[in-house]
Formats: structure tokens, sequence, C-alpha cells
């Protein structure tokens, strides 16, 4: 563990669950002393573990390599355990991507592109809600959803009003379906941005059906605005997916770069990536290829992370406050009025939903 960027946990039980789990994600052919670790677990303990897993989105990449050396270590009671859960997981997965396939092509026959954000990085793992982002308004989005699938729009935050974000319940559908339209960033102050994701989107190919997701470089666009400026904490899907990413060779730095800088945000893509680095050479022994231009930009990297409320959290201060300033004076001084008076509610915004959470125990009405 003796390396630059050194990662650190705090409490024991979160630090051994997301521990292994890391180690089952990212090295599963070295796992055993994670395999080990949760042959070991009580079921109180079992459930606990699965539901960090869950949260992190890692149910089914986790589960497999227990699954696999139990077997041939001849530990039925475990081996049964995992088949069970992952037969379960296989279920809801399958019944939410036919309904995200059909819920795709409905959209795109009315004439609105839609492109799916982040819930197909997972894979074969899947989030607890499909997000998709458009260009068309929500009159027309939202009349397809109610009209084809009977879908409820749910109840709107401040934050999602700021950030043009809807959210729909679907009878027969345990997953919430969330709609960015037009607009993306914590307050909606990217729409330039937000245009890529329909004209550079491609193709990918999911259990024979067939989405349209954003193209590698709008993959850590999306994952930076999310991570870096607006919940300031990792899931141990972020690091292995685009660890995948990178490793893939398809990413164009050149053109992450430009796109970012233009959005204020490159500061950001560079600390993201070199987060997933340092994991990286935490649980594989080596770095990941980044250009030197990478590392030289990000202001940190993984030694700033810390585990906290079952996530790898981000410092808001003074880490995350600077990225955030730094975003602000790009729009300032670019001439970008709207997203400047958008991206300055932020902090009462952030200051409301922290009184909400310590008054109710949840901001899910502010954000």
């Amino acid at each position: 563990m003796g390396y630059q960027h050194q990662v650190q946990f705090r409490d024991f039980k979160e630090e051994q669950y997301i521990h292994s789990l890391f180690q089952l994600t990212l090295s599963p052919g070295n796992a055993c002393e994670a395999v080990a670790y949760a042959g070991s677990l009580t079921s109180d303990q079992r459930s606990q573990f699965l539901e960090m897993a869950n949260s992190h989105h890692v149910v089914l990449r986790a589960l497999q390599p227990i699954l696999q050396q139990a077997t041939l270590a001849g530990n039925t009671e475990l081996a049964a355990w995992v088949a069970t859960v992952i037969e379960k997981e296989n279920a809801r997965i399958g019944t939410a991507v036919r309904y995200l396939h059909e819920i795709c092509a409905e959209v795109e026959a009315a004439g609105c592109p839609v492109t799916v954000m982040k819930s197909l990085d997972h894979w074969p793992d899947l989030g607890n809600d499909l997000d998709l982002y458009s260009s068309a308004d929500i009159r027309r989005v939202g009349g397809v959803l109610k009209e084809k699938f009977n879908a409820r729009m749910e109840p709107r935050s401040w934050g999602d009003r700021l950030a043009g974000k809807w959210n729909f319940a679907i009878p027969g559908l345990p997953e919430s379906v969330e709609f960015h339209l037009q607009r993306l960033g914590q307050t909606g102050e990217h729409t330039r941005l937000a245009q890529r994701f329909i004209t550079r989107r491609v193709e990918k190919e999911i259990s024979g059906m067939k989405f349209y997701v954003p193209a590698p470089e709008e993959r850590i666009v999306v994952a930076t605005l999310q991570r870096m400026y607006r919940h300031f904490y990792f899931r141990v899907c972020d690091i292995v997916n685009n660890t995948a990413l990178v490793e893939s060779g398809e990413l164009d730095y050149f053109e992450l770069r430009r796109a970012t800088e233009s959005a204020g945000i490159w500061e950001g893509a560079a600390t993201f990536l070199v987060i997933v680095s340092d994991y990286v050479r935490r649980y594989r022994g080596y770095n990941l290829n980044l250009p030197i231009n990478v590392s030289e930009t990000a202001p940190f990297g993984g030694e700033k992370i810390r585990i906290r409320e079952r996530f790898l959290r981000v410092p808001i201060m003074p880490e995350g406050a600077r990225l955030f300033t730094r975003e602000i004076t790009h729009a300032a001084l670019h001439g970008d009025l709207p997203a400047t008076l958008r991206l300055n509610l932020l902090p009462p915004l952030a200051v409301a939903a922290a009184v909400a959470y310590k008054l109710t125990g949840s901001d899910k009405g502010v954000w």
C-alpha cells in the first residue's frame, strides 16, 4: 500500500465490505481473500454485504467469482446462496432491460431522440433506476410514456426542476425511469454539452437488443458531472466501469479535453480519471495509462477519498468547492449568463438540502 495516492478507510465494516467488492470486481482471479471473507459471514452479515453490493451496482460482478470458487471448493451452502441471489438479480435485470428497450423504441418512434445514460455502463449489472437523455421536450416524452406505458410522473424536487429532470413510475417496472431533457448538470447549466449526447451517440447491443448510448467521451463527462460536481461520492461501479473504458482504448483524450474545457469541467474530468487510476493501482498493482496532461491537471486523487455513509466520499471542502468555483468562473468569463445564474443557485440549494436532511433525515424534496 506504499503509493503516492493512498486510499484510507474509517469505518471497519464498510471498509471490509467495500474492500472485498473491489477485490472481487477489479481482480476476480486473485480474490481468494474476499471469497473466504464472504464465506465467513453470518446470515445477517451476508444480507448487509449484498445490500452494499447493490448500492454499488456490482451484484453480479461481485458474486460470480464467489460462485465459481465456492463451487470448486465444494462449499455447497455458500454456492447455493450466491446462485439464488444471482438468479433473482438476473430476472430483475432482464425485465428492466426489456422495458428499457420498449421505452427507447416508442420514444424514438415519436420523433424524440433518446440516449441511455449510465444504466448500461454497469452491464452485466444494472442500477436501481433507468437514466435517459433526450433533446425533446417534456410534453412529447411525457405523452409517449403516459400513452404507451401508463406512466405516472413523480413529484419533482427543486433540484429536478433546475436540472431539467423528470422521473416516471411505470406499472410492472420496479425501477424508476429518469429522463434528463435538453439539459445536464446539477442546475441544468450545460446545454451545448448536452447536445453531444445525441449528436455523438453510438449503438450498443445488450441481450440481442440495440440501444443508443453516449460515446466514450460523454460517458466520462456524465460520470464527472455526477461524481465531481453533484453527489461528491463514488461507487465501486464507477471505478470498475471506467477502468474497463480506459483500458478498451476507445477513449479519445483530445476530444474529451476539448469538450470538458469548453464546459469548464476539464479539471473535474482529469481528477475523476486519476481517482479511478489510484484504485486500480491499489487492487491491480499498476497505473492506468493516462496521458500526462490528465495527471498534471488533476488537483487531487485517491488520497483524498474517504469511506463514509456507505460510499467513497470526495471532500466538498475545499476540493469540491474549488472545482465548482472554477466551473462558475469559466461560465462567467465566457459570457454564459444563463449557466452563471443557474450555478449561483447551487450553494443556497445545497444549504437547504443539508437543513432538510438534518430536520427530516431526507433531502429528497430539495435534490
